[in-house]
């Protein structure tokens, strides 16, 4: 495992904590192949995550969403004492941990046939995002000889 410094980025950069937090977490993460799973872009700004979790019921799951954390645990309710002869179906608790972008939030969860679904949406706030601004010609530049005007300058 690799430790990455960060140190002379420290020094110039401002507000990017989160993301030298990030880089060095993912080094560390345990069970990294338990539960399996699979990210996909369902579009622009709709994903989904899917967990194989054979053995486990909706009742054994509990998915947390924080700012900018999801995490998906579980632990499976003993139901009683059995004698495996073979155990190949994993079962043991986990905790998984993804980090979500700025504005992204959990849309919908489902459990069917073993696979819990995890439908994640981008919903930027209006304010956030990129607007036209309208350039208009002042009193002057169209020609009049007016000393008091001035150019405007108009959001759409």
């Amino acid at each position: 495992m690799r430790t990455y410094d960060f140190t002379p980025l420290w020094r110039s950069s401002i507000g990017f904590d989160r993301l030298f937090d990030l880089i060095n977490s993912t080094q560390f993460s345990e069970n990294e192949g338990y539960p399996p799973y699979d990210i996909v872009r369902l579009g622009d700004d709709v994903y989904r995550i899917s967990l194989a979790l054979a053995g486990f019921s909706p009742d054994d799951i509990t998915i947390t969403a924080q700012q900018n954390l999801l995490t998906v645990a579980g632990r499976r309710s003993q139901t009683g004492e059995r004698e495996f002869l073979y155990q190949g179906i994993a079962t043991r608790p986990f905790e998984r941990q993804f980090s979500l972008a700025d504005f992204v939030e959990v849309a919908d969860a489902s459990f069917e046939n073993g696979l819990l679904q995890i439908d994640l949406v981008r919903r930027v706030p209006e304010a956030m995002k990129p607007r036209k601004i309208e350039i208009t010609r002042s009193a002057r530049a169209a020609g009049k000889n007016d000393k008091t005007a001035t150019a405007q300058i108009k959001v759409a």
